[in-house]
């Protein structure tokens, strides 16, 4: 239960991580077609701050927990 458990918080961190590169893509190669955001430098931003946060997840997991749990 334990390893399921720190394999779901890693998959979830892992695709939140995917999702904010996928925005910030979108973004950089298509910015007219995101007019809901105007100001794209920081729209940006806020995604790189996001990818952060499940990345510092990601570290706490690998230093704390069970590192062999994929």
């Amino acid at each position: 239960m334990r390893d399921k458990a720190i394999s779901a918080l890693r998959a979830h961190a892992r695709g939140e991580i995917e999702k904010h590169l996928y925005n910030i893509e979108i973004l950089l190669t298509n910015p007219q077609g995101v007019a809901e955001h105007p100001d794209h430098l920081e729209t940006i931003q806020k995604e790189i701050d996001n990818i952060s946060t499940h990345k510092e997840r990601l570290d706490v997991i690998d230093s704390y927990f069970d590192n062999h749990v994929n």
